[in-house]
C-alpha cells in the first residue's frame, strides 16, 4: 500500500505524509464525551470530522481499529483539577445517581452519532469499567519517580519531563493559574503545571463514585484515563489521536507526558484536533446555558445531516461560524443535490464508465488525501453530476463518495422519490374524486328533472346506475343526498 495521506499533525505542527507503524493498519484513538449533559453540535463538529478521517482511511483500504473512552467519572469542572465533578454536578442537576446520568446521556450521544451517521467506534469504554488500569498505570508512576503523592492526592511530576509542551506553543513562564473564573491554586503541587492522577482528598465529601487504592479510597482524575484505555486496547504503539483543538492543553499534552513516562518510549505518531464551532457570541460551550443541541435542529425541521453537509463544507482546522441562516443555505443544497440524483435512479441499465469512475475517484481521494479537505471532496461530488456521463457512472461515483461523506444521498434521494410519487398519486386522487364528486351531482340534477317531469323510468335508470357504482341516494325533506354503499 502506498501511503498518499497528507494531515497536520499538532505534535510536530505541519502538514506530513500519514504512515502508521504497521503497515495497512490504523491504531485510532478518540476521546470520548463526558455524559453528564447532551452534547452540543459544536462537540458534534469534531466526531463528525473524525468519522470522516476514520472513513476515508477505511476506503483507502487500511484496516482501522479506533478507540474511543465514555468519561462518567473524574473529569472536574476547570482544567486546573479544581472544581465540581461533572458527572456529580450532572447528577444534582437532575435528582438522580451518576451512574443514572451517565446511562441517559452516553445513549444520548450515540443516538446523536447514528442520526448524524457516525460510525459507532470498534471499542467504546467507560472509564468505571477501568479502575484497576489506572491504578496499575498510577503505580508504575510512581515507581519511576514521576508521581508523587501529597495533600493525599497523586501527582504527576512535569518538571521530571525534559518537554512538557510539546503540543502547544506555551511555556511555563505564561501558564497563569486562575483563567478560568472560580479557579484556584492548588496548593499540593510542587509544580504548577502538575496533575492529579488519582484523588483521595476532594473538595466535596458527596462523591458518589470511590474506590479503593493503595492510597486510600478516591478516583481517578480525567487525564490518566484516555491514557490507560489507550494503551489496554491499541498497546504501546498509537497512530492517530484526535479530539477537539480545546483539548489540546492540558488534556492531550497531560496524556502525552503520563503516557510516554510510563512507557519509556514515543507513545503516539499524529495528532488530529479539530478547531471550534463558533456563534455570534464566540465558542459553543454547554457553560453558556442553552446549548444547540441535534434534537433542537430536529424540532426546528433541520434533517441532521443537513449539519453534517454544513461541517463538511469547511476546513476541520478552520473555525466555523454558525447561524441558522447559514444553516438554511445548507439545507437548500442539500435537498437541490438529493433532488437532482432522484432524477436519475431509475434510469435505464447502462455499463459503468470505468475510466470516467476511475478519474472521479482519483479527483476525490485527491481532494481527501489534501489534509482532509471535505470542501473539495464535495466539489468533485458536484462535478460528477455536472458531468458529460451515464446516470449509472454518476450513481456508482455517488455511492463510493458517501461511503465517506456519509450524507446519506442515494437513501434521501430514494425517499424524496418516494415521496414525490405519493404526493402525485394523492394529487391524482384528488382530481378524481372532484370529478366523481361533480358527475354525481350531475346525475342526481338529471334524476330531479326526470322526475318533475314524471318519467320515473328514467329516474329509477339513474339511481341503478349510480348504485352499480356503489353510490346510494336518498331522498330526503331537504332534497337528494349521496353516500358511498
Amino acid at each position: 500500500m502506498e501511503d498518499k495521506l497528507n494531515l497536520y499533525n499538532t505534535l510536530t505542527k505541519r502538514v506530513e505524509r500519514f504512515v502508521p507503524n504497521v503497515p495497512g493498519k490504523v491504531k485510532m484513538y478518540t476521546c470520548g464525551p463526558t455524559v453528564y449533559h447532551f452534547a452540543h453540535i459544536g462537540n458534534l463538529r469534531s466526531y463528525i470530522m473524525e468519522d470522516v478521517l476514520e472513513k476515508f482511511l477505511r476506503f483507502s483500504d487500511y484496516q482501522v481499529k479506533r478507540v474511543m473512552n465514555i468519561t462518567d467519572v473524574g473529569h472536574l469542572s476547570s482544567d486546573a483539577d479544581t472544581g465540581e465533578d461533572k458527572m456529580l454536578k450532572g447528577a444534582k442537576r437532575e435528582h438522580k445517581t451518576v451512574m443514572e446520568i451517565a446511562k441517559f446521556y452516553t445513549d444520548a450521544f450515540f443516538r446523536d452519532c447514528e442520526m448524524l451517521n457516525i460510525r459507532k467506534p470498534d471499542v467504546v469504554e467507560p472509564a468505571t469499567g477501568c479502575i484497576a488500569d489506572f491504578i496499575h498505570m498510577i503505580k508504575v508512576l510512581i515507581e519511576k519517580g514521576y508521581a508523587y503523592e501529597a495533600g493525599g492526592n497523586i501527582y504527576f511530576d512535569t518538571s521530571k519531563l525534559d518537554e512538557y509542551y510539546v503540543l502547544s506553543n506555551q511555556d511555563a513562564e505564561e501558564l497563569a493559574v486562575g483563567v478560568r473564573e472560580g479557579v484556584e491554586e492548588d496548593g499540593n503541587k510542587r509544580n504548577k503545571t502538575d496533575f492529579v492522577l488519582w484523588f483521595t482528598k476532594s473538595k466535596f465529601e458527596d462523591q458518589e463514585l470511590k474506590w479503593e487504592s493503595p492510597w486510600g479510597v478516591g478516583y481517578p482524575g480525567w487525564h490518566i484515563e484516555c491514557s490507560a484505555i489507550s494503551i489496554k486496547h491499541l498497546g504501546e504503539q498509537l497512530d492517530l489521536h484526535c479530539g477537539g483543538i480545546d483539548n489540546a492543553f492540558p488534556h492531550h499534552t497531560n496524556e502525552i507526558a503520563q503516557s510516554e513516562a510510563y512507557l519509556g518510549h514515543k507513545w503516539c505518531n499524529y495528532w488530529f484536533h479539530i478547531l471550534h464551532l463558533n456563534d455570534s457570541n464566540g465558542k459553543m460551550a454547554k457553560s453558556k446555558g442553552e446549548f444547540l443541541t441535534v434534537s433542537l435542529l430536529l424540532e426546528k425541521g433541520y434533517n441532521p445531516l443537513v449539519y453534517r453537509m454544513f461541517c463538511l463544507q469547511s476546513h476541520y482546522r478552520k473555525p466555523l461560524m454558525f447561524s441558522f441562516e447559514a444553516l438554511d443555505n445548507v439545507a437548500a443544497s442539500y435537498n437541490k443535490l438529493v433532488a437532482k440524483i432522484s432524477s436519475f435512479l431509475d434510469a435505464g441499465v447502462c455499463a459503468v464508465e470505468e475510466k470516467k469512475l476511475a478519474d472521479f475517484r482519483e479527483a476525490f481521494f485527491a481532494a481527501l488525501n489534501n489534509d482532509l479537505n471535505t470542501s473539495s471532496g464535495l466539489t468533485v461530488l458536484y462535478d460528477v453530476l455536472k458531468a458529460d456521463v451515464n446516470e449509472a457512472t454518476k450513481l456508482a461515483a455517488i455511492k463510493e463518495f458517501d461511503k465517506v461523506l456519509s450524507l446519506g444521498l442515494l437513501a434521501e434521494a430514494a425517499k424524496y422519490k418516494e415521496e414525490l410519487a405519493a404526493k402525485s398519486a394523492d394529487a391524482a386522487a384528488e382530481r378524481m374524486d372532484a370529478e366523481l364528486t361533480a358527475w354525481i351531482m350531475k346525475k342526481i340534477e338529471e334524476r330531479k328533472t326526470a322526475k318533475k317531469n314524471k318519467d320515473f323510468a328514467a329516474a329509477d335508470a339513474i339511481r341503478k346506475e349510480l348504485a352499480e357504482k356503489g353510490i346510494v341516494l336518498k331522498d330526503t325533506r331537504e332534497g337528494t343526498i349521496w353516500e358511498l354503499a
